[in-house]
């Protein structure tokens, strides 16, 4: 395969190190911030018009992304809709080590011989390792739940889950944040076996001291893991209290 040649309409992305290839940063923001349309990449990354289609058009093409009606903000208009552009399955699994064979026949075997509890020790594991890697970046962001927030995305981006928030129902008793996650590691591994999603959601919740809800999720065939977080209350000894009614 020949090297991609230097876009001239390219600047530098925050996301990646300017020695990323430009289509391959592109295909990292659609991750991040899918879905996103044209105009908005464009802007966050620098790029021409004529530039970034280019890139999106071969990245549909090769099978890694794909187009979508973008969400909706206000009133429709007339014309045609706006598109926006998410990861296909293959766009996620060309961004994995590719050990999902693996972990699922250990993870069956494991069902086989301990049980689903077995699993389920197994996830919350790893959730109280995610767990004890962020609180420390969400702790230092101080008592304002929207910047709790934010500082868990930039922890988890920075294990390589492609995460950003969305800020949603602001001014209103149902304000929140949606954490979205482009890009699970163990999204194919969750697909059988959910217990590593929802114990991925209690230590959200321990982490930021709110109660959040999962919304969608990747490994449910999804194109984004969404998870509302609330923003009204700033109380983290109230976290989860269905939790504590459990215990």
């Amino acid at each position: 395969m020949m090297p991609e040649p230097v876009d001239p309409g390219a600047a530098a992305s925050p996301a990646a190190p300017q020695s990323v290839p430009t289509r391959e940063r592109v295909r990292l923001a659609v991750s991040e911030h899918g879905p996103v349309t044209a105009a908005e990449l464009g802007e966050r990354m620098g790029l021409t018009p004529a530039a970034m289609r280019r890139h999106l058009d071969a990245l549909v093409a090769d099978g890694l992304i794909a187009e979508r009606e973008a969400p909706s903000s206000g009133a429709k208009r007339r014309g045609r809709p706006a598109r926006a552009y998410v990861l296909t399955d293959a766009g996620h699994a060309a961004m994995t080590a590719g050990y999902d064979t693996l972990a699922n026949q250990v993870l069956e075997h494991l069902v086989r011989v301990g049980g689903d509890e077995a699993v389920e020790a197994v996830a919350r594991e790893r959730a109280r390792e995610i767990a004890h890697s962020v609180k420390p970046l969400v702790d230092a962001a101080g008592d304002d739940p929207n910047a709790r927030a934010r500082a868990l995305a930039g922890a988890l981006s920075s294990q390589g889950f492609a995460a950003s928030t969305r800020p949603v129902a602001q001014g209103t008793p149902l304000a929140g944040v949606q954490l979205c996650q482009g890009h699970c590691p163990v999204q194919h591994v969750a697909a059988n076996h959910p217990q590593f999603c929802e114990a991925e959601a209690e230590v959200f919740s321990e982490v930021l001291g709110v109660h959040v809800q999962r919304l969608a999720s990747l490994a449910h065939g999804d194109h984004v893991c969404t998870t509302f977080i609330p923003t009204i209350t700033t109380d983290r000894n109230n976290a989860a209290p269905h939790e504590e009614e459990q215990r």
